[in-house]
């Protein structure tokens, strides 16, 4: 079984748990033939209803991270639907007197595209809270969307509930890995995320290049990324390359020989940790080592807002780990 299919598997879980009930087309989890067509309990005391509706009287998910939806995709799952019908519900809920789509957007799309007036879908009770989830969880699940609105939709959660990553990602069932690499993506210049949107970037090379601190050089990297086709692995060597160069120039290395002397006793294993640690945090870092093994780790800042941003890095990774109790 690949990691890939397993983070999926996850994934449906996360879901299922959330709802108590089958997701997508995709999906993982999916209804019994005697799940549908009545009423019935689901996490608890959600109650869950399911009938056909106009597909003009669903209002979009607000909470939606997707921008854009693959016309291939659609048109092919409409041709599904019309040769098919529909397998699997929409979700929707109850606001203000209209039905909201919950979960099941393609498929709607696709029921539009086919020409078909009405929908099966599900009414359930749900908060803004739980609809965020569900989007959330729905859409890391979809191999296109891009990883900026995957990151944005993080972003959106945690400032409007006011939580941490690690409490999002202990409701989502996700690693926290997952929310804090793709979130850090946005410290990037507006023009380098366009591009990663745009598919002419990967978020493997965008990460490459979080350490430069400098927003030109960024995207003036950038461009070379696309025009000489680099892969990632040769983007981190170029970034590597920069970095050095930058501090070699801060320390005056070339002038002063001391300062050299002093950098050739740096062990070549204080070296790639101290690259490791710049990928990392984004910033220059310093490791000291003495022969009794005793050191210090620096982190430099260049103004106030990188300093918040490296403590929150270090606040978050600092968190205990929570203890389960068995009841």
């Amino acid at each position: 079984m690949t990691s890939a299919t397993t983070k999926d598997r996850r994934l449906g879980k996360g879901l299922a748990a959330l709802l108590g009930t089958p997701l997508d087309d995709d999906g993982n989890p999916v209804h019994e033939a005697s799940d549908l067509g009545g009423p019935r309990e689901s996490g608890g005391s959600s109650k869950v209803q399911s009938l056909e509706i106009s597909v003009d009287e669903i209002q979009n998910n607000p909470f939606q991270p997707r921008r854009e939806f693959n016309p291939e995709e659609i048109a092919s799952l409409a041709e599904s639907l019309k040769n098919h019908q529909q397998l699997q519900p929409v979700l929707v809920r109850i606001v203000d007197g209209k039905y909201q789509l919950i979960s099941g957007e393609r498929r709607l799309r696709a029921t539009i595209h086919a020409g078909l007036k009405t929908i099966r879908a599900e009414v359930r009770e749900a908060d803004d809270r739980l609809v965020a989830e569900l989007a959330i969880i729905e859409n890391l699940q979809r191999k296109d969307l891009n990883p900026i609105e995957k990151a944005l939709s993080f972003k959106r959660y945690i400032d409007e509930h006011k939580c941490k990553q690690d409490d999002l990602a202990r409701r989502l069932s996700i690693d926290r890995s997952t929310i804090a690499n793709l979130m850090r993506l946005l410290e990037l210049p507006d023009a380098i995320l366009d591009l990663l949107q745009a598919g002419e970037i990967s978020a493997g090379h965008a990460r490459a290049l979080l350490p430069i601190g400098d927003e030109e050089i960024q995207i003036r990297t950038a461009g070379k990324i696309m025009e000489e086709t680099w892969s990632v692995r040769a983007t981190e060597t170029h970034v590597a390359e920069l970095l050095k160069a930058e501090e070699d120039a801060e320390t005056g290395k070339k002038v002063v020989n001391a300062t050299r002397q002093k950098r050739r006793s740096i062990s070549p294993q204080i070296e790639a940790m101290q690259q490791e640690m710049r990928m990392i945090f984004g910033t220059k870092v310093e490791i000291k080592s003495s022969a009794r093994g005793r050191g210090k780790i620096t982190l430099h800042f260049t103004d106030p807002d990188e300093f918040d941003r490296l403590r929150a890095i270090l606040a978050d990774a600092a968190q205990p780990p929570r203890l389960k109790v068995a009841g």
